[in-house]
């Protein structure tokens, strides 16, 4: 372990536009170390007093450096159910079994949240994997208040929850068999074909007009979608889940989310056919966002895969953010400004009225409600 000062990424941006590329992606975590990842360095959060990384300082190793192997840490959550009044945003209640995922999206939103754990936004984003063990008793217990007055819930705000940690640990399946026992409404985000496995539920779930679901779907190709979402599910699979969820009756919408200047965004009208042809009803798109230490981890991304588009595209990102690498204005934040950001919104407009996804998902009812039974220590006075 080796204390050293990391690079500008204006001087990374600098080399990689020069005969010096080489040198700039030394600093890189070695590819063999990352197998499977979508970021490519993990310095420390921004809350730690130092940056440390290890790197092979040239005077040779006792041993090769480790993989970033997957960890999963376990805890016990106090409550499950989060509130936002985020006006851009079109849910107030959320779910996130998990901490951390392990799909390795170089462009996730949610990085940032990792380093109030103690971790890097980095690899640690994708490997140190929070399980909340009592999500589903936390669940019970908050929906059992007297004073609790359901609204739809989304699962998949944050961090998947399909991701590969949910084969094992099943709490999501557990949130959802708690959701159709109280008769309480759901909303689902998620890039995984495992949300397959849960369609006994879902499908009652949708009979009562308790469900819908959303498919995200960045990219037709199979080798690009490997580079960008490592651990994720294939385009393939992604589209026969929609298929198979919509032939169960369960209202499904496909996400063309985050377009990414020069690296998917010629794929958009594809992505929507596809969607259609395995019968999505509905579609809607997201502008690539790059706040916090998202920015250098993107950048960092582009330098290993795409070197010679890394001026380009950033360049193209900033002429969306008014010059900046990210505006988080409500209203803008989702789908930017400018020429290039009002061009892919009207080809999005389109081809969603094109292919007949422009109708919004069916509103979910909150009428049947029916308070979960919990078991308590105190006895009853009858």
């Amino acid at each position: 372990m080796a204390l050293y000062q990391a690079p500008s990424f204006e001087a990374l941006e600098r080399l990689s536009r020069s005969r010096d590329a080489d040198l700039a992606r030394r600093e890189l975590v070695q590819p063999d170390r990352i197998r499977g990842r979508g970021a490519q360095t993990n310095r420390s959060g921004r809350f730690e007093p130092h940056q440390r990384d290890s790197f092979d300082d040239g005077w040779g190793s006792v041993e090769p450096l480790p993989l970033f192997e997957t960890v999963e840490h376990i805890e016990r959550a106090k409550t499950i159910i989060t509130t936002n009044d985020s006006p851009d945003i079109g849910f107030e209640r959320s779910i996130n079994a998990y901490r951390g995922c392990e799909h390795g999206c170089s462009y996730c939103f949610a990085r940032p949240t990792h380093a109030y754990l103690g971790h890097s936004a980095g690899v640690d984003f994708e490997r140190d994997i929070y399980v909340k063990a009592n999500a589903v008793e936390a669940l019970r217990a908050e929906l059992s208040a007297k004073s609790y007055r359901p609204k739809p819930i989304a699962m998949g705000t944050n961090t998947d929850p399909y991701q590969p940690a949910e084969r094992t640990h099943k709490l999501t399946r557990g949130i959802l068999e708690v959701m159709l026992e109280t008769r309480h409404p759901v909303m689902i985000t998620t890039k995984s074909a495992l949300i397959v496995r849960d369609l006994d539920i879902l499908t009652e779930l949708a009979k009562l007009g308790l469900v819908k679901v959303a498919i995200s779907v960045t990219s037709m190709d199979h080798k690009l979608s490997r580079k960008m979402e490592p651990r994720a599910s294939s385009p393939a699979r992604r589209l026969e889940a929609i298929r198979l969820l919509s032939e169960a009756g369960i209202p499904t919408a496909i996400f063309a989310s985050p377009m990414i200047p020069a690296i998917n965004d010629m794929e958009l009208e594809r992505i929507l056919d596809a969607g259609k042809a395995q019968g999505a009803i509905s579609a809607s798109m997201i502008l690539l966002r790059l706040p916090g230490e998202v920015r250098d981890v993107f950048r960092e991304w582009l330098l290993r895969h795409f070197p010679d588009r890394v001026r380009h595209v950033l360049s193209l990102v900033r002429d969306t953010r008014g010059g900046k690498d990210y505006d988080a204005r409500w209203g803008t934040r989702m789908t930017g400004e400018g020429p290039y950001a009002t061009l892919l919104r009207q080809r999005f407009e389109k081809a969603r009225e094109r292919y007949g996804l422009d109708a919004k998902l069916p509103p979910l009812r909150i009428d049947l409600f029916e308070s979960p039974k919990v078991d308590s220590p105190q006895l009853s006075l009858f």
